[in-house]
């Protein structure tokens, strides 16, 4: 059985985890601290970051792109009879969302609705270059759930939560991805793919006190804070 060594938060690893539950392969799993991590990790790791797929034969593959096109290459595609174009075009559109992921968690750990106004600028690139993309759904090329979806089911579940937690709608000017987030979360990939205690485990690095939206993202709040960003929240 393959392993996904993983850091609890991470969105990187999400991609890998949601890849495996959406084609019903069976994992294990094993957690590490970013801030202590194991030797036997640093051992084997070439880059010190996760996600790190350990094949059945014992072989550490790193960077979730590589590890993705792997789980491919070794399990039934999700979508069948793909063109070597619409794979080139799949990789594309995954890249669009895995470039966004630490912009994701920049943004979540603004101090103030100005830093997040300003990080938002940047992220809602990807969210309008998806609102112009998407057709009639549900998924992202159609009626089939597909690698793309897997991609960019990170930045969409954590979106999620967002709103849940603070009332901030990363998503409230893109009506097409609104609903693609509705439909992937309906999958229940999205709570597959983490650890039982992510909920908990998010909310305590990214929506605490000292986050604008930690703090029920308050259209009111005057004050700035000037604590400092916590690190190793995301991955590396």
């Amino acid at each position: 059985m393959i392993k996904i060594v993983s850091f609890k938060i991470c969105p990187f690893v999400q991609r890998v985890t949601a890849m495996l539950e959406a084609k019903t392969i069976s994992y294990e799993i094993e957690y590490i601290e970013l801030k202590n991590k194991p030797q036997w990790f640093l051992d084997i790791s070439t880059t010190g970051q996760v996600p790190m797929l350990i094949t059945e034969h014992g072989t550490p593959l790193f960077e979730s792109d590589a590890i993705v096109e792997y789980i491919d290459e070794v399990t039934p595609p999700l979508q069948d009879n793909l063109s070597p174009e619409q794979r080139a075009i799949n990789r594309a559109w995954s890249y669009q969302a895995s470039k966004h992921y630490l912009v994701q968690c920049s943004t979540m750990q603004s101090a103030d609705k100005g830093i997040l106004d300003e990080r938002m600028a940047k992220l809602i690139k990807s969210f309008e270059k998806a609102e112009k993309q998407l057709g009639e759904g549900p998924y992202f090329f159609g009626q089939k759930l597909g690698n793309v979806d897997m991609a960019w089911l990170p930045l969409l579940h954590r979106a999620a939560i967002v709103e849940d937690h603070s009332g901030y709608d990363m998503l409230s000017d893109y009506p097409k991805v609104k609903a693609w987030q509705k439909t992937l979360l309906e999958t229940g990939i999205p709570e597959k793919s983490v650890p039982t205690d992510f909920d908990e485990k998010f909310s305590t690095f990214y929506l605490d006190d000292r986050t604008w939206l930690g703090r029920g993202a308050n259209l009111n709040e005057a004050a700035t804070s000037t604590s400092q960003p916590q690190t190793g929240g995301c991955c590396g």
